[in-house]
């Protein structure tokens, strides 16, 4: 890349409230002045002298840590103590020195991080030389020099480049998980500064921007330079501990009042110790006693059931990606049983169920279709892989993978047509596209949206080859013609305008302007001229709906030159503006966007993932409920619903919620669900409870209502903001969980949370989102459960998930065999976990009333410190790793298997209650025949057989058969259910009218006009994680998609 003078910034926050912050070129007195943070990065916690106090007090300040230190300090008072203080000592010093081994090892490695970053150096432009300088000791305002391939550690204004155009590529994978170059570039009013160090010496301007904020994407700000202005962008069980303790302190005071009288001849009591007191110190002496009711070492063996179920989803073969070499990985350890338990899934479309490669596929140009193939008598010809392709070696431009099947566009492209001519200028000059071209002809387009580089494609094809862009002019092919555009300005895409529009001037010195956009936003602004021209094209773009491809309208219109030169100096005024920039420039472009002449519409493709149909009938056999939470237009979405089978046309009906204000959608939403269940009461019932620790947590269910039949919901995004309002909200909840699924069209990312978020909050039901995109990362942080799939769309929605893999069909794996076993397994060993441990409390409890309720303890000191540690550990962790109740194929066979995880039947209530009564009943049998046995028994010579110990190890004996055993019956088989009759894909037919808008991101038109460019990274190749090739896992074929008869059974763990 070369050198690159950069000037610099460092956003820190500060103390008092900013407003704007200044900023001087080498001018470190004026910078100082105002008291900005160093450029020293820590993100480092302790340090060795508060290591120790810090990380104890952050274990500490977990409930159950805390608990047990508790504990140990009952045990080092006398009065209180019944067991040795080591007795709950050890176990919990290990469980703090492994979590403290860990904590430290992690703040190494970030400590070594932050040193590693604080002493990259770097060339400082100081005194009128170069310096070498560490990252850490660089100041606000200074100036300098960074070469080809540097880190850079601070926030940078680039001055000049050495490549052309004062261009610079940056990678910024480690702000937002991209890993494709951004393309940055000087202004032109600083880039003639170049590596001069006398000129950058005598720099002397001034930055004045707003203050720290958390928008990576937008930066507001000015440059002055000798006067001009510049623009600048850029729980319960406790409680039931406290029963026991209080029935045994009770328990003490009866026989202290009644017998302790009698034994104070042969044991006195201390002095000033009463029977209220000496009660009430039993009631402490039990609490340490019966500590096992949850032993610390619960919390040691969940933790490791779930790392190792974690391991088990990042070795699964069937959930990598041989194409990309992507395999699934767990991000976090502590929600695997969570997956057995989903009720809701909320997914993205565009690249989460389908690819998101697009193609050109059709289009429509003044009035006549293009790209359907029909026969002699008039009948559409379906297109395969046979069918012969247009040919365009005729042009040495044209991208050689890019196929069409109609000849007639080219012929007509070939004989001159001004419309067909001008509708694919307009694809190569308007758009966001960067072009790479290492060799003369090989050219390669760098696209943020997928649809801008399919439809700049089909221009190139076309004749009308996108080459090289300056911040002030475009260069194309027109015809094998060399042909120079001037870009005055580009009114860039954003979610509420829903179309982008250049400006440019011809060879000839015509000002046009041309526009894209979706096509309810663009015939509001036609021209009356168009109207007639407007319905033909509706009707293609009906045609096109029911393919479900994806489409924009494409307009045009001639400017005056006065009216531009005026429209331009307000438009520049407005781009520099502090204050209202936004607002300002979207009033210019509203202005200057109207009477348009249509052109046409393009229709774009974007397939369906492999197995996705196959996956969702799957997950809907499940009773999973799937919504579909999409930036679409609602007929785009709908017939994608339709084609991966979220819809179906066996439904009982499916409702289409479309009204303009909130009354209308009440009335929608309440006819529908009036439809569904007539019988339902008018208002909704919600129930409120408490529950969690203490009963402090508050909670609101709406409880489902039965539904005869299936129904889906389809809702576009102006009435979903309507029944998203707190007095319509539950309405939307109740008609909305009647149905299987439901389709939200044209939704805002902050829509996509509120939706998951109303479902959590009433219906406690577990949620799953799933979605690659940046706009997805909010659906996906609200949700219980995120899943990321690392698609075309970046790395953010990977890096804000909970797990995360490349294909959406791999989701039926996630949750119906690893979530399904995960689940199962924790509940079998919470199960095993409070029954042994009640059994083990419970023995002592009644041996409290044959010792006088005096806190003794039946055990031995150490049997205490290993029962949980080393006796019980290792058969039920076992079981919480490897059981599986049925193999992976009977999983896919027999989705109906997920579903008492949903209704979390395997420990439930009813079932902690059922554990309970059964640990009672085993503890009696444990206590009472090894007592019943050695009572009042003597030798021959009078003398007792066995006393106080020979008992104890009798019961522990006895214990630990009786708990060993337990684990094996625990491991039995559950019976399958009977199979679900299949249900054949019915085939559809659609009239419904597609429509699409930009998926880039905001600000891409804004990099052009700029001077700021996009470029990619070109691709790493990364060694194979798997390298048998002959292994349909290699080949990258469908693996839990077939029928499962097909597939071999796998071995199923005893």
């Amino acid at each position: 890349m070369g050198s690159v003078m950069s000037y610099f910034d460092v956003f820190r926050r500060h103390e008092k409230q900013e407003s704007e912050r200044r900023v001087r070129a080498n001018d470190r007195p004026f910078n100082l002045s105002y008291h900005y943070a160093n450029n020293a990065i820590k993100t480092s916690k302790y340090n060795i002298i508060t290591f120790l106090p810090l990380n104890l007090f952050e274990q500490f300040r977990r409930l159950a840590n805390a608990y047990f230190l508790f504990l140990i300090i009952l045990e080092l008072i006398p009065q209180v103590s019944t067991l040795f203080w080591y007795a709950m000592a050890v176990p919990l010093i290990l469980v703090l020195s492994i979590t403290g081994v860990k904590d430290a090892n992690d703040d190494i490695n970030r400590h070594k991080c932050d040193r590693q970053v604080n002493n990259r150096t770097v060339d400082i432009l100081m005194d009128g030389e170069l310096r070498s300088e560490k990252w850490m000791n660089v100041q606000v305002g200074d100036i300098i020099k960074l070469e080809s391939n540097e880190f850079v550690t601070a926030d940078l204004l680039l001055l000049s480049s050495s490549e052309p155009l004062n261009l610079v590529y940056v990678e910024t994978a480690e702000l937002d998980g991209e890993t494709n170059l951004k393309v940055k570039q000087a202004l032109t009013v600083t880039g003639g500064l170049a590596d001069s160090i006398e000129a950058l010496a005598s720099f002397k301007g001034e930055v004045r921007c707003e203050p720290p904020n958390n928008r990576l994407d937008k930066f507001k700000g000015t440059l002055t330079v000798d006067g001009q202005m510049y623009s600048l962008d850029n729980d319960k069980i406790f409680g039931f501990l406290a029963t026991m303790c209080t029935i045994l302190t009770i328990g003490n005071a009866i026989w202290e009042f009644r017998e302790g009288s009698v034994f104070t001849v042969f044991l006195p009591r201390e002095p000033g110790i009463n029977t209220t007191l000496s009660s009430f110190l039993t009631f402490w002496s039990y609490v340490i006693l019966l500590n096992a009711v949850v032993p610390i070492s619960l919390y040691v063996s969940v933790e490791l059931i779930r790392l190792v179920n974690s391991f088990f989803i990042d070795w699964d073969r069937k959930l990598y990606y041989s194409k990309k070499d992507t395999p699934a990985q767990a991000r976090t350890t502590t929600l695997n049983e969570e997956l057995g338990q989903i009720k809701y899934i909320f997914s993205d479309k565009t690249g989460t169920l389908t690819q998101n490669i697009m193609t050109f596929n059709k289009c429509s140009i003044n009035g006549k279709a293009y790209g359907d193939l029909y026969d002699f008598s008039g009948q559409r010809v379906q297109i395969t892989e046979k069918t012969e392709k247009v040919d365009f070696s005729w042009n040495q431009l044209a991208d050689p993978s890019f196929v069409f099947h109609d000849h007639s566009l080219l012929e007509t492209v070939r004989q001159g047509n001004p419309e067909v001519q001008a509708f694919f200028r307009l694809l190569a000059l308007c758009h966001t596209v960067m072009p790479e071209e290492k060799k003369e002809g090989e050219l390669n387009y760098q696209a943020q949206s997928p649809d801008e580089g399919a439809l700049v494609t089909a221009a190139r094809n076309f004749g009308f080859v996108f080459r090289s862009r300056t911040p002030e002019t475009i260069t194309i092919m027109e015809m094998d013609r060399k042909v120079v555009y001037e870009l005055l300005a580009v009114l860039d895409f954003n979610n509420v305008r829903k179309r982008m529009s250049v400006i440019v001037r011809s060879p000839e010195g015509k000002l046009i302007l041309f526009c894209k956009g979706a096509d309810t936003i663009i015939y509001e602004r036609l021209h009356p001229s168009s109207n007639e021209l407007m319905e033909v094209t509706n009707k293609h773009l009906n045609e096109y709906a029911g393919d479900g491809l994806r489409t924009l309208v494409l307009a045009y219109k001639d400017l005056d030159e006065s009216y531009m030169k005026n429209w331009s100096q307000r438009h520049q005024d407005a781009s520099v503006a502090m204050d209202d920039r936004e607002e300002r420039l979207h009033e210019l472009y509203e202005e200057i966007e109207k009477d348009l002449i249509l052109l046409g519409a393009t229709a774009v493709e974007d397939k369906l993932q492999d197995g996705v149909p196959q996956t969702i009938e799957q997950l809907t056999k499940a009773d999973i409920k799937i919504w579909m939470l999409t930036g679409d237009k609602q007929e785009t979405a709908e017939n994608i619903g339709y084609s991966c089978n979220m819809l179906r046309e066996g439904m009982t009906d499916v409702f289409t919620m479309s009204a303009n204000t909130a009354e209308g959608v009440r009335e929608e939403l309440q006819s529908a669900r009036r439809k569904m269940c007539p019988e339902a009461a008018d208002k909704p019932t919600v129930i409120e409870a408490r529950g969690g620790l203490f009963w402090l947590q508050k909670t609101k269910t709406v409880q489902d209502e039965k539904v005869d039949g299936e129904y889906g919901l389809i809702i576009n995004g102006h009435s979903l903001a309507f029944a998203l309002e707190k007095n319509l909200e539950l309405e939307l909840l109740r008609t909305a969980c009647m149905c299987q699924t439901v389709i939200c069209c044209r939704v805002t990312p902050l829509q996509k949370a509120q939706v998951v978020q109303l479902v959590k909050k009433y219906k406690q039901a577990v949620t799953l989102a799933i979605g690659d995109g940046a706009n997805d990362v909010s659906m996906i942080k609200a949700s219980h459960i995120g899943v990321g799939i690392s698609g075309q769309e970046g790395m953010q929605a990977v890096l804000s998930s909970d797990f995360s893999f490349a294909q959406f069909p791999y989701l039926q794996r996630l949750l119906l065999v690893h979530g399904r076993w995960s689940y199962i397994r924790m509940c079998k060993f919470l199960e095993y976990f409070f029954f042994k441990n009640f059994a083990f409390t419970l023995v002592q409890f009644w041996y409290a009333f044959f010792c006088g309720f005096s806190a003794q303890t039946l055990y031995d000191d150490w049997f205490i410190i290993c029962y949980n540690m080393i006796y019980t550990a290792l058969p039920i962790i076992g079981l919480g790793i490897f059981d599986r109740d049925v193999n992976s194929h009977w999983s896919f066979q027999y989705p109906q298997l997920y579903v008492p995880g949903q209704l979390n039947m395997f420990f439930s209530k009813k079932g902690f209650a059922t554990c309970i009564m059964h640990s009672a009943y085993c503890s009696l049998i444990l206590f009472f025949i090894p007592w019943a046995a050695i009572h009042d028994t003597v030798r021959d010579d009078g003398k007792d057989i066995a006393d106080y110990h020979s008992f104890a190890v009798l019961v522990q004996t006895c214990l630990l058969f009786v708990m060993t055993a337990q684990v094996r019956y625990r491991m039995r088989k559950e019976p399958l259910p009977a199979p679900a009759p299949h249900r054949p894909r019915p085939r559809r037919v659609s009239t419904r009218r597609s429509s699409y808008a930009f998926s880039h991101s905001q600000g891409y038109g804004d990099l052009v006009t700029s001077e700021k460019f996009l470029l990619k990274q070109p691709v790493r190749s990364r060694p194979s994680l798997f390298t048998q090739t002959d292994s349909s896992l290699a080949e990258n074929q469908p693996q839990h998609f077939r029928t499962i008869t097909e597939e071999s059974e796998e071995p199923q763990s005893p």
